[in-house]
């Protein structure tokens, strides 16, 4: 005899699997060791061979600039060209101009992101600089090794200025609430910051591509 296909049995059959699918989307990540959090709704940047380490920081937060020289300095190290560090400028620190994030984002466009970023917290922090005019830049500029005029006209297009209100957007639309704070591959946000477990975390992801 032939089973009747009744709203009841479909509706089961739909039911059973949604189930199904949330029991195995956990799975696909359950490779991952380490302390971090899957963010929902959140695209993944994931390059095969490369972990995206994503940190949203403000130049002027002394946190900030001991996490960078303690903590990312050693996973570059330990990873090498697996391992893209980009900041996401978000200003916490009131009273401040964004001047310095605005020529974070035109470095980073002339390919002289990293060099840019270590330059401006050793200015503000170990040096005590902190305004950053048009004699200030010029000599920060040589020392990053770019071009003032092309550098300059840069900063004057406003685009670093829009780029650091849709990263100021995305931290707040992800409940960014204080700096640093880290996000892997644009879903995976760690909580625990410490080298140790990074490290566990940014290995067990590339372990991951090795084996699909």
């Amino acid at each position: 005899m032939k089973a009747h296909n009744t709203p009841l049995k479909r509706a089961l059959i739909s039911a059973l699997l949604f189930l199904s699918l949330i029991g195995w989307a956990p799975m696909a990540f359950s490779a991952l060791q380490g302390e971090y959090e899957m963010m929902e709704g959140e695209p993944s940047l994931h390059e095969s061979g490369k972990v995206i380490f994503l940190e949203f920081a403000d130049f002027y937060c002394p946190h900030c600039h001991m996490f960078e020289r303690v903590v990312v300095t050693k996973l570059q190290q330990e990873f090498g060209d697996t391992f893209e560090s980009r900041m996401i400028g978000f200003p916490v620190m009131p009273g401040k101009l964004p001047t310095v994030f605005e020529m974070y984002n035109q470095a980073v466009t002339m390919g002289k992101g990293q060099k840019m970023k270590e330059v401006l917290f050793q200015s503000i922090h170990d040096k005590d600089i902190q305004m950053f005019d048009k004699t200030i830049r010029t000599l920060i500029l040589k020392e990053v090794g770019l071009d003032r005029t092309e550098f300059e006209a840069g900063l004057a297009s406003g685009k670093p200025f829009q780029a650091l209100g849709k990263g100021k957007q995305w931290g707040e639309r992800i409940k960014v609430t204080h700096t640093p704070t880290v996000v892997l591959d644009g879903n995976i946000r760690i909580t625990n910051l410490t080298f140790d477990n990074l490290k566990i975390v940014i290995h067990s992801i590339l372990e991951q591509d090795k084996k699909s």
